[in-house]
């Protein structure tokens, strides 16, 4: 995602100059003295004269700033999703057999989620066909499910550097006695929860790595696994709900009467979790990110040439942050509601479907399915 690495210039840019602005710079009052150190102040900051272009050069010169992130896991790879399907295959030594029988490209199809162009008899024709695509349905989802939070991890760490600075130079203000406690509390509490809130990041994205572990059968084997630093963009088009229909019908025409009702409600509820993941991961992709960007963009200009405060930079990073550790969330539900619908057009019945609306720093929240 673009915003990412902008929010990460962003954050580099309060680093490298935030701590060595001067006691004086918290005063910002109008006294001679006083403006002349804010004014020297934040030609340290402001020394990156065109924003993010020039952050940018800093970031590619000081690759070591941002080498490290806590709660990386270093393991065995898995880069994509279809890697993941093919390890979670490997932990079933019962599934050789099915996926020998159904060839090399129906084997390549399933593992890269193109299970609408998979023949609608296969199941029929090929016994345990149907936990190959299961095997590959948790594969598929447990991937997901961890590569997001790893990435929401880095921004929530993010998020805490910047309400830390923020933290440090009310500290200081309160030091020169230009703040009381009470106007530094605000401050203190959005480190404090950003904290927190990196805590619960850490925890779901250990849970993630555990689950991951567990469905590619490597427990006791491995701690974790090596992941891409985001999930793949989502699609400009859906698939059309009158493809998707005649999709559902076609498999549904290999089903036993009582499997077919049931598959009816199901592929129902995946269609619609499906389309509305969409929309609402593009929605805070598209015009929730792209704006933010520009707010951020500008505030650092204006920050530059002393017309906001450190304040309403350490502010805007904050928002930023957020709306990118939301963008991950709505990605992420995305691709889980497209495995689930996959799954559910081949016969299959997920226990339940994403609900699209837990945080981004979560697993996503699951609501009954409609069996």
């Amino acid at each position: 995602m673009k915003s990412s690495f902008s929010h990460r210039a962003t954050s580099h840019l309060l680093m490298a100059g935030i701590f060595a602005l001067p006691i004086a710079l918290s005063a910002q009052t109008t006294h001679s003295s006083q403006e002349s150190d804010w004014r020297r102040a934040n030609d340290a900051v402001g020394s990156f004269k065109r924003g993010h272009a020039d952050v940018l050069k800093w970031e590619q010169a000081n690759p070591g700033a941002s080498a490290t992130t806590p709660g990386t896991t270093t393991g065995v790879a898995i880069p994509t999703a279809d890697a993941a399907v093919r390890m979670a295959w490997q932990a079933h030594r019962d599934l050789a057999r099915p996926l020998s029988k159904l060839g090399t490209q129906n084997e390549k199809l399933i593992a890269e989620g193109r299970w609408t162009e998979l023949d609608p008899t296969l199941q029929r024709r090929i016994e345990d066909a149907d936990e190959v695509l299961e095997v590959a349905a948790a594969g598929r989802k447990a991937w997901i499910e961890a590569v997001a939070a790893q990435q929401v991890l880095k921004h929530q760490s993010d998020m805490l550097e910047a309400a830390q600075a923020a933290h440090e130079l009310g500290q200081r203000m309160v030091t020169v006695g230009n703040w009381s406690k009470l106007q530094l509390s605000p401050v203190q509490l959005a480190a404090s929860n950003a904290r927190m809130n990196l805590r619960r990041a850490q925890y779901a994205a250990a849970l993630a790595q555990s689950n991951l572990v567990k469905t590619m059968g490597q427990t006791g084997l491995q701690e974790g696994f090596s992941l891409p630093d985001q999930l793949p963009a989502i699609p400009a088009q859906l698939m059309t709900e009158a493809d998707l229909q005649k999709r559902a019908d076609a498999i549904r025409n290999q089903l036993p009467v009582a499997e077919s009702l049931r598959n009816r409600a199901l592929s129902k509820g995946a269609m619609n979790a499906y389309m509305a993941a969409h929309a609402l991961a593009q929605g805070s992709q598209g015009e929730v990110l792209k704006t933010r960007e520009f707010i951020t963009e500008e505030t650092v200009l204006h920050y530059n040439g002393m017309l906001k405060s450190v304040w309403d930079l350490l502010d805007e990073v904050r928002n930023q942050s957020q709306a990118t550790v939301d963008g991950i969330g709505a990605q992420r539900d995305f691709w889980i509601a497209e495995a689930d619908l996959q799954w559910v057009l081949q016969g299959g019945a997920p226990d339940s479907f994403v609900s699209l609306g837990g945080a981004g720093g979560d697993a996503p929240a699951a609501a009954a399915a409609a069996h």
